[in-house]
């Protein structure tokens, strides 16, 4: 058994490890109040925009850059992850399915856009990463986020990727987020749709309404999956953290119980030097 001292230093060290996981829940649990407002208030916008775009996808001229699905040999994945740690499954599960991506497409050429210090760093050791932004999360701003969305978008259109697509957390709750993949470029019609009929009028020209709106719609897109991948780290950061106080509290009471005991032994055994002292003197 452990001496009293070891086991006061352990219940000393558990229990200031205890205060900062409390402090990190405390913290993510405030962030994530607003990271989650904004996400809900934002998503039905996104997918109203979205949805507009792929009814017009149906009836816009086959030729349009953004539409045409071009033999896929140039890939680019948006990887986004989270620049700390501490937050439980969040990054390695953005990770998990990023490989397994690759290992999917060995005979495309496949390159990696890394949001995230976390996804790049791991990444980057052994496959294509052409682009890394880790300072978006300074000031998560739509103008921030409008400048990667350009450049992906630029890429498409000069042909350098045949496919975009961005693989996120999506927010559902607090403990709970889901691995998402997207396609950003080309775009897709929403085909559980049914065909509709109804006829449209366009004010001003169709082409006019398509180039306005699509770039839009896909900036939105890639801010949607930033707010999603923002609130879900600090809720996953939140459960991880909730899960480490629990598991410290109950450290720090067992060891409480293994010092009482040792403490009580050593009592014991010097009230037995002290008795069989005072008896040989007797004797």
């Amino acid at each position: 058994m452990a001496n009293l001292k070891e086991i006061r230093n352990r219940i000393s060290s558990v229990s200031s490890t205890m205060q900062i996981t409390s402090a990190m829940k405390m913290v993510s649990a405030a962030k994530l109040k607003k990271a989650q407002d904004a996400i809900v208030a934002m998503r039905p916008y996104s997918n109203k925009l979205t949805g507009i775009l792929k009814d017009l996808s149906s009836s816009i001229d086959s030729d349009n850059i953004f539409i045409q699905n071009r033999p896929t040999n140039k890939t680019l994945i948006v990887c986004i992850t989270s620049n700390r740690g501490l937050c439980g499954g969040f990054n390695s599960n953005i990770i998990k399915e990023c490989v397994g991506i690759a290992n999917e497409k060995n005979s495309q050429e496949l390159s990696f856009l890394c949001i995230g210090k976390k996804g790049s760093d791991i990444l980057s050791k052994k496959h294509n990463v052409v682009v890394t932004n880790n300072e978006i999360y300074d000031d998560l701003s739509f103008d921030n986020v409008k400048k990667i969305a350009d450049l992906l978008i630029e890429k498409f259109v000069d042909q350098e990727y045949d496919k975009i697509q961005i693989v996120y957390n999506r927010f559902k709750n607090a403990a709970t987020q889901i691995v998402t993949k997207e396609q950003f470029l080309p775009i897709s019609p929403d085909e559980s749709q049914e065909e509709n009929n109804q006829d449209y009028i366009f004010e001003p020209s169709k082409s006019e309404i398509v180039n306005e709106l699509i770039p839009k719609s896909l900036r939105t897109q890639l801010f949607k999956s930033l707010r999603d991948s923002y609130a879900s780290e600090h809720g996953a950061r939140m459960t991880a953290m909730h899960k480490a106080t629990d598991n410290a509290t109950e450290l720090r009471d067992q060891l409480k119980l293994t010092y009482n005991k040792a403490r009580q032994a050593a009592i014991t055994n010097e009230i037995l030097e002290i008795v069989g002292g005072a008896e040989a003197l007797n004797n």
